[in-house]
């Protein structure tokens, strides 16, 4: 299972990006963290990247 990313909150700093160990997270055409479920190990390393919670497991 991927984890959940709140559209509403990101505010697309993209250091969730940064901080994913096997490259699922990227930034969409709006400007916000997208998780590749098929890529997602579910490890939740990207949850303490986001500053502002918007990602969950």
């Amino acid at each position: 299972m991927a984890v959940t990313i709140d559209k509403d909150a990101c505010i697309g700093c993209a250091a969730c990006v940064g901080g994913c160990p096997v490259g699922a997270l990227s930034m969409d055409d709006e400007g916000k963290s997208t998780c590749d479920e098929a890529t997602c190990i579910d490890c939740g390393s990207c949850v303490g990247t986001c500053p502002v919670g918007a990602i969950s497991q």
